[in-house]
């Protein structure tokens, strides 16, 4: 009787033993262990100064403060580098958990995403060789244009040239199709206000100049970009508007762009 009772007694306690060791391991698994779980989020690291590789390693202003976004919402990230038409695909069929690269927030967009409040104000410009007589966005009408497809910068150019115009060439990425213009292939290149700044600073020997037109060019937020329905989109919206207001943001973009960030009008535009 003894030796069958503590047989039963070993028994049970294994079992036991097993249902635990069963249950730590899904909860590791599913984050049901009170942890968060890692995060992939898709970009384009081909789109300096937000996202770009530099002997391999991933980074730019998008990088930055993702990270201080995602280390305030209690999330670790893998940045994971997919091209610009891929991240959208990814996102879309949730095999990345959100997208994150200069992406604008719009009504299109919003119909097949969803979008955290806005954290970046932009406006696209237009670059072209010194000497130019492009001085506007209205002077691109009988010009060559080059753009990143799918992009607003594309958006923008068909609202004066016209929608599948000839004179629109589309490209895989900015630096495309700032190579084409330089070798003579289109006249312009139209992109976000801080790429083509980064490129012409970082480029004087290529003699280029950048136009402004805030009339010609309406004003865009960016957001991080999320599948339709995620539950994330409510934790990162507090986090973004955390590092808005409580200073990070403004260094991280003080350390990238050098001036100080328009913290009010991005903060009006999530009311």
């Amino acid at each position: 009787m003894k030796k069958f009772s503590l047989l039963i007694i070993v028994m049970i306690l294994s079992l036991i033993l097993a249902a635990c060791g069963t249950s730590n391991t899904n909860a590791e698994a599913d984050g049901s262990n009170g942890e968060k779980k890692k995060l992939k989020i898709a970009t384009e690291a081909n789109y300096a100064p937000f996202v770009f590789l530099d002997q391999g390693k991933m980074k730019g202003f998008d990088v930055d403060f993702m990270n201080a976004v995602a280390k305030e919402a209690g999330y670790e990230i893998e940045l994971v580098n997919v091209g610009w038409d891929p991240l959208f695909v990814e996102v879309k069929d949730k095999l990345s958990d959100l997208g994150i690269c200069a992406i604008t927030i719009n009504d299109v967009r919003e119909q097949t995403y969803d979008f955290s409040v806005p954290y970046y104000l932009s406006t696209n410009e237009i670059l072209v060789p010194e000497g130019s007589d492009i001085k506007s966005a209205a002077d691109l009408k009988d010009k060559v244009v080059a753009v990143l497809g799918g992009t607003t910068g594309q958006e923008a150019v068909e609202s004066i040239l016209g929608v599948n115009h000839p004179n629109i060439k589309k490209f895989d990425n900015n630096n495309l199709a700032i190579l084409e213009m330089l070798n003579g292939g289109a006249d312009a290149v139209v992109a976000d206000n801080a790429v083509v700044e980064e490129y012409a600073k970082n480029n004087a020997d290529k003699k280029l100049a950048v136009i402004k037109d805030d009339e010609g060019f309406e004003k865009e937020f960016y957001g991080l970009m999320f599948p339709k329905g995620s539950e994330l989109k409510a934790e990162f919206d507090v986090a973004v508007t955390k590092v808005l207001e409580n200073g990070t943001y403004a260094k991280i973009y003080e350390e990238w762009f050098g001036s100080e960030p328009d913290v009010a009008t991005i903060l009006a535009q999530q009311k």
